[in-house]
């Protein structure tokens, strides 16, 4: 039987790309959105195209309500889920004395309470199963923090710091919980980067390049299979080396 997994953000860029992914590799594919549902349900078409199972599913995470309807569709469409992937955040560059409570608010709301609601959400199920995978996707900067993305560094540094203490938590119910670490990935989410900004953030990266989101995926994969049974409560960047 083929499992299911929950894909976050999978409107965007490393998320569509996990989406792809894992129904690449049989599994039935819930497709959260928030906004973009052109982007989701495309996707979902491209999935369904080459025989897999997909669904789109909209929630602002943020919402504990909207999370409980949202898990309740997937379960219904596609059954309980095997593997969440929490992937969607947003990002915001701003001088910290400039930040408002309105920022705080997007930016903790997605990028930690909603890792938050969407765990509580499947867990219930994960532990009665003793079966089930985590991947949490929080930041290079949740690792080493980032000047002008204070708010951002903090709620995925929260996101890393959520990983360890569930991974503890729900361990001995077989449930294991992970987080990947990316770094320049060439998404939406860094478009707004100059071309100079761009070089400079290549030049910094051992690699010398930025990531693709399929790398990330690959990562993403790996964590939430069997090939990583014995993993659990770990950050993993992919980040072509920029944090050492």
């Amino acid at each position: 039987m083929s499992k299911t997994v929950l894909v976050t953000g999978a409107s965007g860029g490393i998320g569509g790309a996990c989406a792809r992914l894992f129904a690449a590799e049989g599994y039935k594919v819930a497709v959260h959105y928030n906004s973009d549902k052109a982007s989701a349900d495309k996707l979902a078409d491209e999935i369904r195209a080459l025989g897999g199972e997909a669904v789109c599913v909209c929630a602002d995470l943020s919402d504990e309500a909207q999370v409980a309807d949202m898990l309740g569709i997937v379960e219904r469409e596609l059954g309980e889920v095997d593997v969440l992937v929490n992937n969607a955040g947003v990002s915001q560059q701003k001088l910290f004395t400039d930040t408002t409570r309105e920022d705080y608010d997007l930016v903790f709301g997605v990028n930690i309470l909603g890792v938050i609601n969407c765990c509580r959400a499947v867990l219930p199920a994960m532990i009665r199963r003793k079966s089930g995978s985590i991947v949490n996707v929080s930041s290079m900067w949740g690792v080493s923090g980032a000047s002008c993305e204070v708010l951002y560094s903090a709620s995925k540094a929260a996101v890393i710091g959520l990983t360890k203490a569930l991974a503890k938590e729900v361990g001995p119910s077989s449930v294991r919980v992970n987080c990947i670490a990316p770094g320049v990935i060439a998404t939406k989410m860094n478009s707004h980067l100059s071309d100079e900004d761009m070089a400079v953030l290549c030049d910094e990266t051992p690699l010398c390049r930025t990531g693709e989101p399929q790398e990330v995926a690959q990562a993403v994969l790996f964590l939430a299979s069997d090939k990583s049974a014995f993993i659990t409560g770990q950050t993993l960047s992919v980040d072509g080396g920029f944090i050492t």
